[in-house]
């Protein structure tokens, strides 16, 4: 009996991040992406739509498989159970304060 494994993957894309779910993740035999293949939607039957989840299920209409830059992967988890896809704006998310200096070592 196999067991079915799904997989939520959350990566950037553009200004975003995306977290979708799908049943297969492996690297892909193009350098420098992961494939991820049969992604996964909630039921059709809901009687809430959520507009993240519905933007998702549009633009990967008819998607068989995709590729996504390993440097865009932000995380891959193994989960007992699939969830609603999202879309994040990256402002919602905190940045560590690029740039910034730690303190100095000047004598004064």
């Amino acid at each position: 009996m196999s067991i079915k494994k799904t997989y939520k993957v959350i990566f950037y894309n553009h200004e975003d991040i995306y977290e979708i779910f799908a049943s297969h993740v492996y690297p892909s035999e193009m350098y420098g992406f992961v494939e991820v293949e049969q992604l996964l939607f909630g039921e059709k039957s809901q009687l809430l739509v959520d507009p993240g989840e519905e933007k998702l299920k549009t633009e990967f209409s008819g998607v068989k498989r995709t590729y996504i830059p390993m440097n865009a992967i932000v995380r891959i988890d193994e989960v007992e159970n699939g969830g609603t896809a999202k879309i994040k704006a990256t402002s919602a998310v905190a940045q560590f304060p690029a740039g910034s200096k730690g303190p100095s070592n000047s004598n004064h």
